[in-house]
């Protein structure tokens, strides 16, 4: 019930409220668009590629078909990186209903390419899970840590006795700003500037242009 202390209220009043709470609760995990797919890691996945298949839309957490296994033992690393920037808000979990599914997981934020020897370091946040075959536990992150990702590390170091762990769907809440590419212009021409007080004069028009 831990997890489920954070979720919205919803289901529980008329049955007006349990109606809308699906679609209400699919567009909060809609940061699944946000990912860059092609550039997504799992380390120690037993299938290359397989753990792509968990970020799914909310309408699909309970597919069973996609799903990422751990290979020589119980812990999975994905390394995700998103398309801008992310203020992480909560996160969900759910693998099958025995002891393959995930029991803790790791936090990290903006360490790309992140390996086992990393998982060393002191995550952001770490939660204890239970069993949600049903993707209903949201686990609510402390959101002055993530309020600026642009890449999120989930180790899951165990779970809870198997000797592989399964995951159907991860799925992140949240909210997403975009990288706009004129902004790091800008920002070049700033600090192409910097050395030479007179450079900045001449930065304002192409700034002002730009924006």
């Amino acid at each position: 019930m831990s997890g489920h202390g954070h979720g919205h209220g919803h289901g529980q009043g008329c049955g007006c409220e349990g109606e809308h709470e699906p679609a209400e609760r699919g567009l909060e995990y809609g940061l699944y668009r946000r990912i860059d797919l092609d550039k997504v890691q799992c380390l120690n996945e037993s299938r290359d590629g397989d753990g792509k298949l968990v970020f799914k839309p909310w309408e699909q957490r309970h597919d069973r078909e996609k799903f990422v296994e751990s290979d020589a033992d119980e812990e999975l690393l994905f390394n995700i990186p998103f398309t801008g920037s992310v203020k992480l808000k909560g996160i969900i979990i759910s693998g099958e209903d025995d002891d393959s599914h995930p029991a803790e997981i790791r936090l990290y934020k903006n360490i790309p390419q992140m390996s086992f020897d990393d998982a060393g370091r002191e995550p952001e946040q770490a939660f204890r899970l239970n069993k949600d075959s049903a993707a209903e536990l949201e686990y609510p992150t402390k959101i002055a840590r993530f309020s600026n990702v642009q890449h999120l590390s989930i180790h899951i170091s165990k779970n809870f006795g198997a000797e592989n762990t399964r995951v159907y769907y991860i799925g992140l809440r949240g909210e997403y700003t975009e990288a706009h590419r004129h902004e790091v212009t800008i920002c070049n021409y700033e600090a192409a500037a910097n050395p030479a007080d007179h450079k900045v004069e001449s930065i304002i028009p192409q700034t002002n242009f730009i924006s």
